[in-house]
């Protein structure tokens, strides 16, 4: 009996329809990798200059698997507590998917006009990371970019959104901002934390090659900026608000899970290291961007949906580690911190 009852959730994810469709994706995805690129890839990633290509491909193919360590980590710590019922924190479904669509249509507008207005004052589009961020620098940022970037995704992606669905009498708790059992939500930032900042350590990470001024103030620094560019407005669009409508338009924390996921990775469309200067480099960008997002997507989801708090992701798994524990050191050099 035992054994069947453990193997029962993976029989059911296995039999999801939503689940289904994103493993023939992910096949997809990896299948389309090879003939698109040739053995050669077009982003400028300075950080992965001399890893092998062939490296790189495998590298975004199988990083689910990164992913599935912090979901059954996640699992075992919450397995004990009571599960928010987040689907009741939104509308009806037809008012729900109203609310959706008025969202993304909102988001896209506010993309695409970060990428007009990025271009004509620094010559690069504004997107969800400061160019340098997770990969590198590809050229001089000022910190007047830097504060343009932070405050125009604060402003439209974050603060608008939150504004506009509290005058709607939507509560913090209807839009996950609430502990419903502080104590366990806490152990969980802890242990996904600890997780998250020793992988980034052993990964690479060159903060530890500073000095203790440049890690106290470039790492406060990076700490706001990103919590303002990237970490509110990620948590207030998709896990605040769209989070909650995915799961009762759906009924599924599987296909709601998945969509977070996939949400996560299309707000980051246009990352600084996108090429889209042909069709073959627009697939393969898509494709990147999926892989490469798509698997902290299903972490930060699941980790909402197991909570019911989207403050659980953005300090477990967002605001320090990566962009404290190894952006840090970008932001030193763009302020010139000495």
């Amino acid at each position: 009996m035992t054994t069947a009852r453990s193997g029962f959730w993976f029989v059911n994810l296995l039999r999801a329809r939503s689940f289904q469709i994103a493993l023939l994706l992910w096949a997809a995805c990896a299948v389309a990798i090879f003939p698109l690129s040739r053995g050669t890839l077009p982003f400028n990633r300075p950080s992965l200059t001399g890893v092998e290509v062939r490296l790189q491909i495998y590298a975004a193919i199988f990083g689910w698997l990164y992913a599935l360590i912090f979901v059954g980590v996640t699992y075992a710590v919450t397995r004990r507590r009571a599960i928010p019922d987040m689907a009741a924190r939104a509308p009806n479904a037809l008012m729900s998917l109203r609310e959706t669509l008025a969202l993304w249509i909102y988001g896209a507008l506010v993309m695409a006009g970060g990428q007009v207005l990025g271009r004509r004052m620094f010559g690069e589009g504004i997107g969800l990371h400061l160019n340098g961020s997770l990969f590198g620098m590809t050229r001089i940022v000022t910190p007047r970019e830097v504060w343009v970037w932070a405050v125009y995704n604060f402003v439209l992606l974050a603060l608008v959104p939150y504004v506009a669905f509290r005058a709607r009498g939507y509560s913090r708790e209807a839009l996950n901002l609430k502990s419903a059992n502080l104590r366990n939500d806490t152990l969980v930032i802890v242990v996904v934390l600890a997780m998250e900042s020793a992988f980034e350590l052993l990964g690479g990470s060159k903060i530890m090659t500073l000095t203790e001024h440049q890690i106290f103030l470039g790492g406060a620094l990076s700490f706001l900026v990103h919590l303002l560019g990237t970490g509110l407005p990620v948590m207030i669009f998709i896990y605040s608000i769209l989070m909650p409508r995915y799961l009762r338009m759906t009924g599924s924390v599987v296909a709601a899970t998945l969509l977070g996921a996939v949400s996560y990775a299309a707000v980051h469309l246009f990352e600084y290291w996108a090429v889209y200067d042909s069709a073959p480099h627009s697939a393969l960008s898509v494709i990147f961007i999926l892989l490469t997002f798509v698997n902290p997507g299903l972490v930060k989801s699941y980790l909402t949906v197991r909570t019911g708090n989207a403050w659980v992701h953005l300090w477990g798994f967002h605001a320090i580690a990566p962009h404290v524990t190894s952006d840090t050191p970008m932001i030193v050099e763009i302020f010139g911190i000495r």
